[in-house]
């Protein structure tokens, strides 16, 4: 009994290294070159990005996506003096000319990146919240223990 009870808390707590490293992550997120250079050298205007038809609702879209990308910038559907430091801030480190301003391609290339961004985070958490809930008690090796042995004490006890 006392080697299931072991071998159960040594799988618990290897089992519970996935938790530990599904937390936030500190390091910046790969960023790539556009790969049409066409599309780096067309400069983005306000003239541009008016042609894009971007609605409130599809700026605070344009904010989450910068938000996710690790660019932080308030969501309020308006393109003010901070929203345009982002954006030129997300043009530098993607090798477009930096202006503040979205032209269709780059707007594209951005939703894109967002929503694998948002795709990759959401498993990330998924995968730790199922880790989780699986341990009956605080989180970490020690809760995992904690979980494995309230399941095994409880299997016992309901026989």
């Amino acid at each position: 009994m006392r080697a299931l009870i072991l071998a159960l808390s040594i799988l618990a707590i290897v089992d519970s290294t996935y938790v530990a490293n599904a937390g936030m992550s500190s390091t910046p997120r790969e960023t790539s070159a556009p790969a049409d250079p066409v599309i780096a050298t067309n400069e983005a205007t306000q003239e541009t990005e008016d042609q894009i038809g971007l609605t409130r609702t599809k700026r605070r879209e344009v904010q989450r996506g910068l938000t996710r990308l690790g660019f932080d910038t308030k969501v309020n559907g308006k393109f003010d003096e901070k929203t345009r430091a982002v954006i030129t801030r997300w043009q530098q480190e993607n090798g477009y000319p930096t202006t503040g301003f979205l032209n269709t391609a780059q707007h594209k290339v951005l939703a894109d990146a967002a929503t694998e961004a948002g795709k990759s985070d959401h498993q990330a958490r998924r995968h730790a919240g199922g880790r989780a809930r699986s341990s009956r008690g605080g989180g970490g090796p020690i809760g995992a223990i904690g979980g494995a042995m309230h399941s095994v004490v409880g299997g016992l006890f309901r026989r």
